[in-house]
Order: structure tokens, then sequence, then C-alpha cells
């Protein structure tokens, strides 16, 4: 299946989740993956992996599957994401389960996580649950990176991710913004490694 219809279809059945109604352009992958450099001892998680879109780049630089842990909770995605890309670890799970998932993985140390969940469109609480998920690695020594569309930049949730990840580990390095993505987006990192 088209992979635009696949996730158009997916954020009609429920658009809180997927947040968007395109999937990451090459650009933003790029951008989402500069400068990482997976190993089993320091592996990458992706969560709210999609489609696929941003994995189809990670394949390219994750040397292993002891080295990539993918995490995704539409069913139906999973199965296709299984399909696609046969040699990644893809779970059915909720980010909310991140320790539990990883620690059931038996795979190694997370170097590096890689968010593309939409947190403009999640609940506050569980926004935060997952943030504290996430703070759990980055107290191990981690790098954090997410993206932000621009037009919800200024959000409250949006704004809330930030501050929560501020007062832990300072200011993000901030990309330029990414236009040729739909919509425009920017990457924020933050790191402890």
């Amino acid at each position: 299946m088209n992979e635009n219809i696949q996730f158009l279809q997916a954020f009609l059945k429920n658009p809180a989740k997927v947040g968007s109604i395109a999937p990451s352009s090459p650009e933003l992958a790029q951008k989402m993956l500069a400068g990482l450099k997976p190993a089993p001892d320091n592996i990458i998680v992706e969560l709210g992996v999609g489609t696929g879109a941003i994995t189809r780049h990670l394949q390219r630089i994750v040397p292993d599957d002891r080295s990539y842990l993918g995490i995704e909770l539409d069913p139906d995605l999973v199965r296709s994401l299984r399909m696609n890309f046969p040699d990644m670890m893809i779970k059915r799970g909720n980010a909310l389960d991140l320790e539990s998932i990883h620690a059931s993985s038996g795979l190694g140390k997370i170097g590096y996580i890689i968010c593309c969940l939409p947190f403009v469109s999640l609940p506050n609480e569980t926004g935060e649950k997952i943030l504290r998920e996430v703070d759990k690695f980055m107290q191990r020594g981690c790098t954090f990176r997410t993206f932000q569309y621009a037009h919800g930049y200024y959000f409250p949730s949006a704004i809330k991710l930030r501050e929560f990840m501020r007062d832990r580990y300072g200011r993000s390095k901030r990309s330029p913004l990414i236009v040729k993505n739909v919509p425009p987006a920017y990457t924020l990192t933050w790191s402890t490694s």
C-alpha cells in the first residue's frame, strides 16, 4: 500500500495518536539522524515508528539487528513495518512502557531516542509520563531528539515538552526550519552522553 495512503488512513483512524496527515520527508529524516552512530552497546530507539518514513533512513546507519528498537502502538502499522523492515526489531507497544519494552528486548544500552510522537496532540498527562520514561534513559547518558511542527511550536504542550527537557538538560539544539516537510518542522536535541 502507498505510504501516504497508509499514513492518512492511520491519521483518520486516530488523529490524536498520529498527529500529521503526511509521513516525514527525507529532509526531516536526515536531520533527525544527523550525527547518530548506533551500535549494539549504544542502540537507537525510535518512538512512534508510524509508516517507517524515518526507519527507511535509519536502516542505512544501523549496523546490525542488535542496534535498533522501534516502538509503535498501531497494530496495522506494526504488521506493515515488520513486512517492510524484516531486519529491524519493531515492537508493538506504548512509549509509556519504554523501560519494560527495552528490558524485554534483550538489547544493549540505549544511546539515542528518536521521538516521532505527536506531543502537541497528546493529553498533557500522557506526554508527561512519556517524558518521565525518557528521563530514565537520559540519566544513564543518552541523546534525545524529536521534532515539532512550526505551526504548533508555541502550543502549550510543545512549550511544556521543551521546558521539561530544558529544566533537566539545558537548552535544546534546534535545527533551522525544515521547509521541505509537510508541515515545516524543527528538530530539537538534548544530550547527556
